[in-house]
């Protein structure tokens, strides 16, 4: 296994300073905003986004929903690029791109149909001469300055962080400001937090499952990815409410299963899962305390909002180490490439 540093490696490991960037570049346009939310009130936000934005967003629909009863959809993009479908009003609505080039053209032309319609439209892109920003109404870059390793990291994690600064201010809550302050501190200790029993554990693996809820579904659907191109590891992502409805017939003896618990009401629900997947002989990881399964470390104490951005950062320095392991350059995964234009 080689010992020289990835670009995956070393973009992870620039997480933290993205965030700090953020908090001093971005605070009063994501206060204008928030205001402008305040006031316009809309009935549904709706995100736009495809591969690690599209989890990010994920993460948007739990965060805007369980805190501000504000309903959030999901916009397939191929709505707009193959089906050329013109929206209905969406004049009470927010229009949220997530995207790291914001050059992709079914992004692009579903921000076109977004801004006819009426709503206001947002871009969260980490170009800002992208042609998302340029068609926006409000552009919020990720801060997050070139991300060259093919697999995503830093700007995840940016995209996640204006996500959360953009509730904190919608909802004025202080706790959550002070929480946001203090997490780049936390990625960077997540970052000496020791999951190689997790590398161990998946090193000779063909398959697994990957879980989160609410506030971590994203996230395991972003793990599930990473693990798929930079280790050509077969992982399929579930909520862990849902698995039990199909998925749990694979579950056999040593069959490997990752858990991204949330630190939330969603939590408890993990500990009988865990057994159960435990009495079908399951090789079960979890990033937090849940009976029956191997435990890797987190960050005590986090927000709840805050412990899914540590959760990932642990993951995706182990994801680096894990795809060396395995034989893979984790910076060039095949027949991949860095920004994916889709029609």
């Amino acid at each position: 296994m080689s010992t020289q540093q990835t670009l995956m490696e070393i973009e992870t490991y620039e997480a933290s300073q993205v965030l700090e960037r953020q908090r001093a570049q971005l605070s009063t346009r994501i206060s204008e905003l928030a205001r402008l939310l305040q006031k316009r009130e809309p009935a549904i936000m709706v995100t736009c986004a495809r591969g690690s934005s599209d989890h990010a967003a994920s993460y948007a629909k739990t965060i805007f929903e369980s805190r501000l009863g504000l309903l959030s959809a999901s916009y397939a993009p191929s709505m707009s690029s193959v089906y050329e479908t013109h929206f209905r009003s969406l004049e009470n609505s927010v229009f949220i791109v997530i995207s790291q080039s914001g050059k992709s053209p079914d992004i692009i032309s579903s921000l076109i149909g977004a801004n006819e319609a009426g709503a206001l439209t947002v871009a969260i892109v980490n170009d800002e001469t992208s042609p998302a920003a340029g068609l926006a109404d409000v552009v919020l870059p990720m801060c997050a300055g070139k991300e060259s390793a093919v697999a995503a990291t830093k700007t995840f994690i940016a995209s996640l962080g204006i996500l959360v600064n953009l509730l904190a201010e919608w909802q004025n809550d202080n706790a959550l400001r002070d929480a946001i302050e203090r997490a780049p501190e936390a990625i960077n200790k997540s970052l000496e937090l020791d999951w190689s029993p997790l590398c161990d554990g998946l090193v000779d693996e063909k398959n697994l499952f990957v879980l989160g809820r609410s506030l971590t579904f994203g996230i395991a659907g972003e793990a599930a990815l990473k693990l798929k191109e930079t280790s050509g590891l077969h992982a399929e992502s579930y909520s862990a409410a849902e698995v039990k409805h199909g998925p749990m017939a694979l579950i056999g003896k040593g069959f490997p299963v990752l858990m991204f618990p949330p630190q939330d009401n969603a939590h408890a629900s993990f500990n009988d899962l865990a057994k159960e997947f435990s009495a079908r002989g399951a090789n079960i990881f979890a990033a937090s305390n849940i009976e029956n399964a191997k435990i890797l470390p987190t960050i005590d104490g986090l927000h709840p909002l805050i412990a899914p951005i540590s959760q990932i950062s642990s993951f995706y320095k182990m994801a680096e180490k894990l795809a060396r392991m395995r034989g893979f350059n984790p910076d060039s995964p095949p027949f991949l490439q860095k920004v994916t234009q889709t029609k």
